[in-house]
C-alpha cells in the first residue's frame, strides 16, 4: 500500500482554518453543529487551532433526538468538560411535547427527520446567523452541490436560487434579515481525510466507530443496531456479533457493518478496500432517491 494514502493533506486544514476565521469575523453568532461524530469531532480540532491561544469563540449545539448512542453521549460529555467548551442542547421530545412534530410510528420509524424542527426552533431562539457543520462533498449528491457557505432562507430552508458563487476562495457571508448560513469547513474532505486526520492529530472518537460486540438485527440486508427505540417484528431475532459504525446518528437509522477493526490503522485499511460509501450505512437516506435532497430543502443540517 502507498505510503500516500495514509497521509493527510495540510493543505486542507488551512482551508477550514481560513473558514472558520472568515465565519468569525462575518457573522455575529456562529455555532457549532456538533452530533459526537467523526467530522464535528474534527471540527472543534480545527476550531482549536484556528482560535489558539484563545478559547473557542463558538458554542457546540447538539441537537438531541433521545435516540442518540449512549457511547456518543457520554463521549460528547467528556469531550465538553476536557476542553472546557459551551454546549447548548435542544431536544427532540421538546418538539413533540409541543406538538410540533409527530413522532412517527412502524417498522421504519426514526426521530431524524423530526430534528429539523427542534434545529430551526434552536436557530431563531438563539439567533444563530452561522451554523458550522461537518457536512462534505464525497458523503452524498445532494451534499456535493453545496456551497462552503450555504445560505437559507428565512424559514431556514435551502434554495438553490440564493446560493452565491465562491470564486478564489471568496466567501461572502451578507444575509438578509431572518436568513441564515450554514457553513462547511471540511466540504472538500473525503471520508478518507478525515480518518487521517485523526490518525494524525491523535484524536478521541467514541468507541462505537471501534469493532465490538453488539446485539443486532438484519434486516434488509442491513445489520441494525437493536435497542428499545427499533420497532422489529417476530421474525427480528437479535444476535450478537463483531461490529462497527462508519457514522454516527440516530439509533434507528444508523447501520452497523460487520468488522474486526479496532484500530485506526486497520479502519483506514478497511475504508479503501470499502465498496459502497459510509452514507451506504445510513437508513434514512435510503427512504427515497431524493430524501437527503429534501431533508436539506427543509432545512436539516
Amino acid at each position: 500500500m502507498s505510503s500516500i494514502q495514509w497521509q493527510f493533506p495540510r493543505a486542507l486544514e488551512d482551508e477550514a482554518i481560513y473558514i472558520l476565521r472568515e465565519t468569525a469575523a462575518q457573522f455575529e453568532r456562529p455555532a457549532i453543529l456538533f452530533s459526537g461524530g467523526k467530522d464535528s469531532i474534527t471540527l472543534v480540532r480545527l476550531a482549536q487551532k484556528a482560535f489558539h491561544p484563545g478559547k473557542i469563540p463558538f458554542p457546540l449545539l447538539h441537537v438531541d433526538t433521545g435516540h442518540n448512542f449512549p457511547e456518543t453521549i457520554q463521549f460528547r460529555d467528556w469531550l465538553v468538560e476536557s476542553l472546557g467548551l459551551d454546549l447548548i442542547v435542544r431536544n427532540v421530545q421538546d418538539s413533540i411535547d409541543q406538538g410540533k412534530v409527530k413522532e412517527e410510528t412502524g417498522k421504519y420509524a426514526s426521530r431524524n427527520a423530526l430534528q429539523t424542527v427542534t434545529l430551526l426552533d434552536a436557530i431563531e431562539e438563539l439567533k444563530f446567523d452561522a451554523c458550522i457543520g461537518g457536512a462534505r462533498r464525497d458523503e452524498e449528491k445532494a451534499r456535493a452541490k453545496e456551497r462552503i457557505f450555504s445560505v437559507r432562507d428565512e424559514f431556514g430552508q435551502w434554495n438553490a436560487k440564493i446560493q452565491r458563487p465562491e470564486l478564489f476562495d471568496m466567501l461572502n457571508g451578507k444575509i438578509n434579515i431572518g436568513e441564515n448560513v450554514r457553513v462547511f469547513p471540511i466540504s472538500n474532505w473525503t471520508e478518507l481525510d478525515v480518518w487521517n486526520y485523526i490518525r494524525e492529530e491523535n484524536l478521541a472518537i467514541p468507541s462505537i466507530y471501534f469493532s465490538h460486540e453488539r446485539e443486532i438485527i438484519e434486516r434488509d440486508g442491513m445489520y441494525w443496531p437493536y435497542s428499545e427505540f427499533l420497532n422489529t417484528t417476530e421474525e427480528e431475532v437479535p444476535f450478537r456479533t463483531k461490529v462497527r459504525f462508519r457514522t454516527v446518528g440516530d439509533m434507528t437509522c444508523t447501520a452497523a457493518v460487520l468488522s474486526e477493526a479496532d484500530k485506526l490503522e486497520d479502519i483506514i485499511t478497511e475504508i479503501l478496500a470499502a465498496k459502497i460509501s459510509e452514507r451506504g450505512a445510513r437508513i434514512d437516506d435510503k427512504r427515497s432517491e431524493a430524501a437527503m435532497e429534501k431533508r436539506k430543502q427543509a432545512g436539516y443540517f
